[in-house]
């Protein structure tokens, strides 16, 4: 960062490249220097500059995952649609090396994911091919029709399951056949043995009532496939359920076998009502914590219900509370046995997790601060030079100021001087010559 400070102090061209046609900026990029970057910024560089491969600094930023560095390229006001030489954006190079963080970004920024390249392919045939299951399901949550995305084809007709096949991504297709499963089979999610899914999925509240309030089923119960009552009623917009559960205290948190939420589900069925209504009451998501002490922290900290003893499903609302604070109890002891076994691991010359992660966040900080330093000696560098600049120009100004004074003609005389009057009146009278007297004798 010194030397670079140094060389744009002494007026080196940014503009140079090397022989595959990479910038300083393209550099940058790719190494994720985010201070170099902003200072290449503040000194012009051209970030729309392309290589050989008509890449930009946002394409090699997005594909190596430099988020911080992207952020500060897109903040500049670069274009998040530029094409290289096959056709990619950037969101296609965060797609294909499974950069979740750059592709958030870029979409944040105003990218489209659905641009296609010169094959056809789209962010998410390259997430599919490339197996990345969550930059998939984030692409998915994007896009104007989710059924379309899946089907559609590149130029040679493969769709993205057809492409995550061709490279054994078997992640990948078990996650697009339950989706495209449950999308065309509907009349089949209904499973018999989990009567609560099926009034929450045909939106039969009055069936789903007498079922939980009776005590047949517990609110939280999960089918064959990990999902809830909840999940059932999000993915098919069933309102007046989603918000019957919520009232009785169902957990929209609860994950199914494909890691989703209720909300997640609602959003992959475009379920907008549902997914609103799922973002969580004010209370639940009240970032004020209630104290242990308060017994309202007992009645907001719930815990998912359990079917194994139908016998103490149904529990008043007393008792569920008091069975909140014997587990709470039982907690903190396991919390305190879990501090001295870590204190033992200590001893024994273990290294923890925690301290691992503080050690490499204290890195992150240092090397932040660093980065701010050098920003900072730059800034100051440039101030002085700005600062000399500004003497020469006085320097200049005091010169030409003088020059012009010398140039002003000088101011005449408004009356003349006595002895100059005498001295000029003595100079026109006429000289008279005296006669010294005698004869003159002619010869």
């Amino acid at each position: 960062m010194q030397c670079l400070h140094w060389l744009l102090w002494h007026g080196a061209d940014i503009t140079d490249v090397t022989t595959r046609g990479w910038s300083a900026a393209h550099l940058a990029a790719i190494k994720g220097q985010d201070a170099c970057m902003q200072a290449l910024i503040l000194s012009g560089a051209d970030l729309s500059a392309k290589d050989d491969r008509q890449c930009t600094a946002a394409h090699l930023a997005a594909s190596h995952g430099h988020s911080f560095t992207l952020q500060s390229i897109l903040r500049s006001g670069a274009d998040t649609s530029s094409p290289d030489i096959n056709g990619w954006t950037p969101v296609h190079y965060a797609a294909f090396h499974g950069r979740l963080g750059c592709l958030q970004l870029l979409v944040r920024w105003g990218a489209t994911v659905e641009e296609i390249d010169h094959n056809g392919n789209s962010p998410v045939h390259l997430a599919a091919m490339e197996g990345h299951l969550h930059c998939l399901k984030f692409l998915l949550s994007k896009v104007t029709s989710f059924t379309r995305a899946l089907e559609d084809g590149n130029t040679k007709g493969e769709t993205a399951k057809d492409l995550a096949r061709r490279f054994y991504k078997e992640r990948i297709i078990q996650y697009i056949d339950s989706v495209e499963y449950e999308r065309d089979h509907p009349e089949e999610s209904q499973n018999l043995a989990f009567p609560a899914h099926v009034a929450a999925f045909k939106g039969d509240l009055v069936t789903l009532r007498k079922l939980v309030e009776s005590g047949v089923i517990n609110i939280n119960e999960r089918d064959d496939k990990g999902s809830t009552p909840l999940h059932k009623a999000a993915g098919h917009g069933q309102v007046e359920c989603i918000q019957w559960l919520l009232e009785m205290g169902a957990d929209y948190n609860i994950t199914n076998d494909a890691g989703e939420t209720p909300k997640d589900v609602a959003k992959r069925f475009a379920q907008l009502a549902a997914e609103k209504l799922l973002g969580g009451g004010t209370d639940e998501d009240s970032e004020e914590e209630i104290s242990e002490d308060n017994p309202l922290f007992f009645e907001r900290h719930g815990v998912e219900g359990s079917t194994d003893q139908q016998d103490n499903v149904h529990l008043s609302a007393a008792q569920r509370k008091a069975a909140r604070m014997r587990a709470y109890d039982k907690l903190k002891e396991l919390e305190k046995l879990l501090e001295i076994a870590k204190s033992n691991f200590k001893h024994l010359g273990g290294i923890l997790e925690e301290e691992n992660q503080r050690k490499k966040e204290q890195k992150e900080s240092e090397k932040k601060i660093r980065d701010l330093e050098e920003q900072l000696e730059y800034e100051r560098l440039r101030r002085e030079k700005m600062e000399v600049q500004l003497d020469d120009y006085r320097v200049q100004i005091s010169q030409l100021s003088s020059c012009l004074e010398q140039m002003k003609p000088s101011p005449r005389p408004g009356k003349l001087s006595e002895a100059y009057k005498e001295k000029k009146s003595a100079k026109k009278k006429p000289v008279q010559q005296t006669n010294p007297g005698g004869v003159f004798v002619r010869r």
